[in-house]
């Protein structure tokens, strides 16, 4: 914060805003889970990013704005100085040509001087050249002489090496050897004879040469030995020669190898003797030769001398020349000099003049800049503070956060404080951080050109945490390793030897990409993550090792999850930047798509000028700023540097080249994007059909859909649209395919319950973003909030729809709705009574209304119609074939499939997928047999088996088949990444088929996404309706079943009756709490037991044993599944009316107009259903036909519940309804506050009560649950009001208090302490008004009321109970022995003014199944339409068991609501003329709330 931020008091701003942002990313955080249940959290540390990155960015910021300026300001000094620097160089450039002038003149003169040299320097070396010739012949002659002498000195070598050898042999030794013989032989001493003769002094030859004599003549060996080997080898004396010669050489045994065998010195001394005298002949010859060459060579010397004379004589002239000729180069120098200077003068003054006209346009513009940068100076803080803050904090928010974040709160905040910071009008935060050749550069290397992507990678390139990418469409991986290319090193967490790399990356300084990271991450990283340094921030721990931290390491975090929810302490250390694909970015791709298949060369053209404008923006950037450089760095009168003038000059002219090319390029880029435009219709269907087929995972987290496959299903698409003629009709054909492509590869996916949720959406959204329905309008029909009960003034229409019509007529675009339906109340009886009024017209101009307005309307007056009402709409809007059945077409999924495309099958009960794939794998030759078909069913330590089946199939090329991976969720990691190490370089023949059952709740879905995403997921759903099932129920026996016994009418009877029975109980389950109490998973396993029981009884007894037979079936087999009393009785009653001894005559109906059919054979049985079974309805299954409109009624509200968490959060809070969602949470809450009533005082209500009866406790008991609700909501309505404001931290609770209120739903913290209840929040809040008024009567004297409202009571049964109690007291009758007896008056409410004497009148109750018949006073068929008719008020009254009436009554049970099951109150005996196994059948119920 020491940074230069202006004065102290905006310091206090600056803090204050620091706050506040981290406290509105907060709030914003909530809105975000609460909207999009994406998880963002701020920390301590994010705090302290944003402060630390705010000094660091103001610090750059000032000292680039001031480089900048510098440069500026220098660069248009230089300019102005410029102009005046010429007249200067004018001056300068006539002193030049002067002194030119002299230089030419001095040059003349040397030219003169040198010529005259030249000449004497010519004739001196003609001489010189003559006299070298003469020496030159000399020099051959003497080179001959000596050759000669030369070769005559080698040919005496050899004898005078043979002698130095003989020498050589000889030594005191031998020698003294030699004088010792006494008397040698004649050839030892012939040697040494003609050794002293050689050896005679000055010639004279001894004549005593005896042996004696030489004895004496070697005297001293050493010195004899001497003597021979400094013997004057070239003066022989003649007269030696002759007598050594004729005396002894030519004795043939003078041989030193005879002499060798007497003597070994005898034969040395011989040696030497014959050698020398060789030489000595051959030196002879030699002499005179040598004389002559004397003599050359004294002739030589002297003409050498002679030359050399000459040649001094001509290096002196030489030395002369050369002086002259230096100093005429200086001289030509000068000149040269002297020219060059006033060239470069006059092009200097030129170029000046040049240069100061073109960067006039320049020193415009610099001085603009230089004033806009004064005026970023001041708001230079406000600007870095934004910028600080949007980096830290809004990385993982998509775009309307942010956006919301920055103009609708930060920006206002700063201008709002009291010393406000002054920040930039119009701030581009992404200008502040980076500038257009860098984004430019960054799209070069595939970074999506939307806004949000641009962003990403701004605040990636500038955060001072580690960046971590939610990245599900892998488009922010492709650019950062494009961006960083070979030396980025990619890593997953647990590959092998992954920490080697970081810890190598560590030392070196590289970027680490770690890719594919779950939701926690290996805690041996926490100290990287959290950059704990050591040893001065020099070293970092891993595990427990230190390794050394360079400063320029970078690490990058990438996730493909969609939605990952990473911990506060993770999301501390990180910097989350959210790279999911927006629809805007989306689009463009797609457009960028079509067009290239469509038209290649209008892409190819676009993509080159994107590249090229992107080029020009970098090399334009990078010329200004080498321009401004340059005449800022350059010191004094730069225009005297000819080198830096010429690059400014060529520098402007290069960009004005580029700015044209630019503007062409621009003109051209309009031209395409006007043709490429044509096809955006086609791309913005395919963003918006991807954006829906994404959000499905909302419904089911099974239905996980990637970017990659939807793109390939694009493709085709595209490939397949029909041609035409004209371009609009192409566009057409293009969207229909595409649409219906999505379609058909998305819904093999989803169940049926699902598909039109999906079609729905997928119609409302193309619908909106074409602007054909309101987003006001589809809220409504979402939401369909009805706050008030109104009664209703025709008898047609319930309260409930009357109390809608009220709430829609409050719309424009509906006003006097509810005046037209009571002004023509027969014409709107009509069109609600039809059977199909979604096809009818709507009465009055109302049938003017578009096809979306008559859906709101429908909703209101029939909902149980809307399933059908919303197909209707998806098939005028989108087209029939969307409504149609498509039946799933297995071979075409396994064309689509590949080695890293699996196939997956969502099962569901009943459905084995198996059968198909064994067909289909026979058809192709892979089966079991051959080895190349792998079936593994997963569990019990079956993943080892797994793991290697697949490693081989992978190398082989066979299918695997691994089903129910559900079961093995620890293996799933594993799974993922074997098929992603597969799906390259396998075998192409290699597939995997997986199957899997969905998880009952979100909470405990576990099949990884990356499995989902790469997979065909193809759902095999059982069929529907009582005569698909009651076929599949047969299908599991066969003709030999059916002759298996030998009692075979019972049996076949019997059988068919279960198949029947089998196919109601089943059937029921889709009709709800009406069907049966509890959801229960009734299989083909407990029939097929069922007809083994059946057969092993039929064999073991004579007669049919149909008690047993009915208590096997409905207590073990499948009531083995019950758990419910009603329940069970529903059960047995099924199998009291479908088994009895009438079947067997053929006069049991099985449903109306369906008897139980004769003895036939298997496919006669199928014919007999085919043929004779009614068409569907729940009179079937022995419900009233109400039972499915109520069913179609909850279909209805369940697609619209999903419909409405499929929307965009924010789409429907948005600016249309001119509320922002916490606006809206905020009017709740008041509104909900201000009617909240007080507690009641327990205190002042106790002192009222002289006695406490069972009625009063029950009382005071209501009056403390009510307060305890009461208490409870007011304080968290109180909490949720603080945190809005920002006073007070949101919790997880508040978050989903908020989002509860959000959609009309009640809060799970006020239901935990409240009545069972299924009312919208609105009416909740209503009905809970209602009963504070009915406990507030009651409390004013504790008199039980006239007529009790027993749906207002917390513990309806503690008030029943109570009723016992009083009349036991009363009467004194034992309590165990007591029950309650209900009488059906025939009068309501307001006909009562006091309670009866004894026991209680009660209201507030309706019938479910039937209705109650006034006048006759039993329970009577429902009317058509009238789902749960009120009933009259009840006398409840207490009596002895024994005096209870069981004849004709159906005992009848209460349910605090229509989920039954849990809510049960107690059983009432009702009167009833039919028999009650009709009424349990229909499943009759009271209610105490619909």
């Amino acid at each position: 914060m020491n940074q230069k931020v202006g004065e102290p008091r905006v310091q206090d701003s600056i803090c204050h805003f620091m706050a506040y942002a981290h406290t509105s990313v907060n709030e914003m955080s909530a809105r975000y889970y609460q909207n999009e249940r994406r998880y963002n959290y701020t920390t301590p540390k994010s705090f302290l990013e944003q402060i630390s990155l705010y000094k660091i960015l103001l610090k750059k910021k000032n000292k680039e704005m001031s480089k900048r300026m510098a440069h500026l300001v220098n660069g248009i000094q230089k300019l102005k100085t410029t102009a005046s620097q010429v007249e200067d160089l004018k001056s300068k450039l006539a002193c030049q040509e002067a002194e030119l002038q002299l230089r030419n003149q001095d040059a003349e003169a040397l030219i003169t001087k040198i010529g005259l040299q030249t000449e004497r320097v010519s004739q001196e070396r003609a001489a010189a050249d003559a006299e070298e010739q003469k020496v030159a012949a000399i020099q051959t002659k003497v080179s001959l002489k000596q050759r000669e002498c030369e070769d005559d000195l080698v040919k005496a070598e050899p004898a005078l090496v043979a002698a130095t050898a003989a020498l050589d042999t000889l030594n005191k030794v031998n020698l003294t050897e030699l004088k010792a013989f006494p008397n040698p032989p004649i050839a030892v001493t012939n040697v040494t004879a003609a050794v002293m003769v050689l050896l005679a002094y000055k010639g004279k030859v001894p004549k005593d040469r005896s042996w004696k004599a030489a004895k004496v003549f070697m005297g001293k060996v050493d010195d004899f030995l001497q003597a021979l080997i400094s013997y004057d080898k070239e003066h022989i004396p003649e007269n030696c020669l002759k007598v050594v010669k004729e005396h002894y050489l030519k004795d043939p045994e003078f041989n030193p190898n005879l002499v060798r065998t007497k003597s070994f010195a005898a034969a040395g001394l011989c040696a030497w003797v014959i050698n020398i005298v060789k030489f000595f002949e051959v030196y002879c010859d030699v002499e005179p030769k040598r004389h002559a060459l004397a003599q050359a060579n004294a002739e030589l010397a002297a003409a050498t001398e002679k030359l050399e004379a000459i040649r001094k004589k001509l290096v002196d002239l030489d030395t002369n020349l050369c002086r002259l000729t230096t100093s005429f180069e200086k001289a030509i120098a000068e000149k040269v000099r002297c020219q060059e200077d006033v060239d470069r003068t006059n092009k200097t003054i030129e170029l000046a003049n040049r240069l100061v006209k073109g960067l006039q346009a320049e020193k415009i513009r610099w001085s603009q800049s230089i004033k806009h940068f004064e005026a970023q100076k001041k708001t230079l803080c406000g600007d870095v503070l934004l910028t600080a803050a949007f980096v830290s904090y809004v990385g993982s928010f998509t775009k309307q956060y942010r956006e919301e974040l920055v103009e609708h709160m930060w920006i206002p905040f700063l201008k709002s404080q009291k010393v406000p910071i002054p920040i930039t009008e119009g701030l581009d935060l992404i200008a502040m951080l980076t500038d257009d050749a860098t984004i430019a550069a960054w799209n070069n290397e595939g970074l999506p050109g939307d806004r949000m992507s641009t962003e990403n990678a701004t605040i990636l390139t500038n955060c001072e945490r580690w960046p971590l990418m939610i990245d599900p469409q892998q488009q922010g991986i492709k650019w950062i390793k494009n961006k960083y290319g070979t030396d980025l090193k990619v890593i997953r967490l647990g590959q092998k030897g992954f920490l080697k790399t970081i810890e190598r990356a560590l030392a070196y300084g590289d970027t680490i990409l770690i890719e594919n990271l779950h939701e926690t991450v290996d805690p041996v990283l926490n100290h990287l993550l959290g950059r704990n340094t050591i040893k001065k921030g020099k070293y970092i721990k891993i595990e427990d090792k230190e390794c050394e931290f360079n400063k320029n390491f970078r690490l990058i975090l990438h996730t493909k999850l969609a939605n990952p929810h990473y911990q506060p302490e993770l999301q501390a250390q990180t910097t989350l930047i959210n790279f999911t694909v927006t629809k805007d970015g989306l689009e463009d791709q797609l457009l960028a798509e079509v067009v290239s298949v469509e038209r290649p060369d209008l892409e190819k053209l676009k993509s080159v000028l994107t590249k090229q404008q992107n080029d020009f923006k970098i090399e334009l950037k990078h010329l200004e700023d080498d321009l401004l450089l340059r005449l800022s760095a350059a010191e004094g009168s730069f225009l005297g540097d000819m080198e830096l003038v010429e690059k400014l000059e060529s520098t402007k002219s290069t960009a004005a080249e580029i700015e044209h090319k630019v503007a062409e390029a621009k003109e051209n880029e309009v031209k395409i994007n006007e043709a490429r435009e044509h096809y955006r219709p086609a791309a913005l269907r395919a963003s918006v059909l991807y954006f829906v087929v994404n959000d499905l995972g909302k419904i089911n987290p099974i239905y996980q859909f990637s970017l990659k496959a939807f793109n390939t299903v694009f493709h085709k698409a595209v490939e397949r649209a029909e041609a035409s003629e004209d371009l609009q009709g192409r566009i057409t054909n293009l969207i229909e395919v595409i649409t219906y492509s999505a379609f058909l590869y998305t819904s093999r996916g989803l169940f049926e319950r699902d598909k039109l949720t999906f079609l729905a959406q997928t119609t409302f959204q193309i619908l909106l973003r074409s602007k054909e329905i309101e987003l006001v309008e589809l809220d409504f029909l979402l939401r369909f909030t009805v706050e008030h009960t109104h009664k209703s003034p025709v008898d047609f229409l319930t309260p409930q729809s009357w109390s809608a019509i009220k709430a829609i007529a409050l719309m424009d675009e509906f006003q006097g709705l509810d005046r037209d339906i009571e002004g023509s109340a027969k014409r709107w009886k009509k069109w609600v009574d039809s059977e199909c009024p979604e096809k009818e017209k709507f009465p009055q101009e109302w049938k003017n209304k578009n096809s979306f307005q008559k859906l709101i309307i429908l909703r209101a007056l029939r909902p149980d119609r809307m399933t059908y009402a919303v197909r209707n709409f998806v098939e005028d809007k989108l087209d029939s074939k969307y409504v149609e059945g498509t039946r799933m077409d297995l071979t075409k999924s396994y064309e689509e499939s590949s080695p890293a495309t699996p196939v997956f099958f969502i099962l569901s009960p009943g459905v084995d997928p198996l059968k198909d794939m064994e067909t289909l794998g026979k058809k192709l030759g892979f089966t079991l047999e051959s080895g190349k078909f792998h079936n593994i069913s997963l569990g019990q330590g079956q993943e080892t088996v797994a793991e290697e089946i697949l490693e081989k199939a992978a190398t082989y090329g066979h299918w695997v088949i691994l089903q129910n991976i559900h079961l093995v969720a620890k293996w799933l990691g594993t799974l993922e990444k074997l098929l992603e190490q597969h799906s390259k370089g396998s075998h192409p023949d290699f597939r995997v088929f997986m199957s899997a059952e969905p998880a009952p709740t979100p909470e405990e879905h576990i099949i990884p996404q990356g499995i989902l995403e790469n997979s065909i997921k193809i759902t095999n759903e059982p069929p529907t309706g009582v005569l698909a099932n009651l076929h599949a129920a047969l299908y599991n026996f066969d003709q030999d079943t059916l002759e298996l016994s030998s009692k075979e009418s019972e049996f076949k009877s019997i059988l068919f009756s279960l198949c029947y029975f089998h196919t109601c109980v089943a059937g029921r389950l889709k009709f709800g709490p009406q069907g049966w109490n509890r959801r229960y998973p009734f299989n083909t396993g407990d029939l097929t037991i069922c007809v083994n029981v059946l057969y092993n009884y039929l064999e073991a007894h004579t007669k049919v044993p149909w008690e047993d037979l009915r208590y096997l079936f409905g207590e073990i087999m499948y009531g083995g599944h019950i758990t419910d009393d009603r329940d069970r009785k529903l059960c047995h009653m099924y199998l009291e009316e479908f088994m009895s001894p009438a079947m067997l005559d053929g006069e049991l109906a099985l449903a109306p107009d369906f008897l139980s059919p004769p003895n036939l054979d298997y496919a006669g049985y199928h014919k007999y259903i085919d043929e004779m079974l009614p068409a569907e309805s729940p009179v079937l299954y022995g419900l009233h036909p109400n039972a499915e409109i109520e069913f179609l009624t909850v279909t209805s509200e369940n697609l619209f519940k999903t419909l409405l968490e499929m929307q965009p959060r924010n789409l429907l809070v948005g600016e249309e309804s001119g509320q922002s969602a916490e606006e809206k949470v905020k009017n709740i809450v008041d509104d909900i506050l201000e009617k909240l009533p007080e507690e009641f005082n327990m205190t002042e209500i106790t002192q009222k009560a002289a006695v406490r009866s069972p009625y009063v406790l029950i009382c005071f008991q209501e009056c403390e649950r009510m307060n305890l609700l009461i208490r409870a909501i007011h304080k968290s309505l109180k909490q949720l009001d603080l945190g809005l404001k920002g006073e007070l931290t949101f919790s997880p609770d508040m978050e989903a208090q908020q989002s509860a209120l959000l959609y009309n739903i009640v809060p799970d913290a006020w239901t935990k302490l409240a009545y069972a209840s299924t009312y919208g929040l609105a009416q909740w809040i209503n009905d809970l008004l209602l009963r504070c008024r009915e406990l507030d009567t009651w409390t004013q004297d504790l008199v039980l009321p006239a007529v009790m409202w027993l749906s207002g009571f917390f513990n309806p049964q503690s008030f029943l109970t109570a009723i016992m109690q009083c009349t036991a007291r009363k009467n004194d009758w034992p309590l165990d022995k007591m029950c309650l007896t209900v009488e059906v008056t025939k009068k309501f409410r307001e006909d009562y003014g006091h309670p009866p004497r004894e026991g209680a009148y009660i209201c507030g109750l309706f019938m479910e199944g039937a209705r109650w018949d006034i006048q006759s006073g039993v329970i009577a068929e429902a009317r058509l339409m009238d789902l749960t008719p009120a009933m009259p008020v009840i006398f409840v009254r207490a009596i002895p068991m024994e005096r209870q009436d069981t004849k004709n009554i159906y005992e009848c049970p209460v349910y605090k609501t229509k989920n039954r099951g849990p809510t049960y109150v107690w059983t009432f005996n009702l009167k009833s003329k039919e028999k009650s196994a009709k009424w349990v059948l229909a499943g009759v119920a009271l209610l105490l709330a619909v």
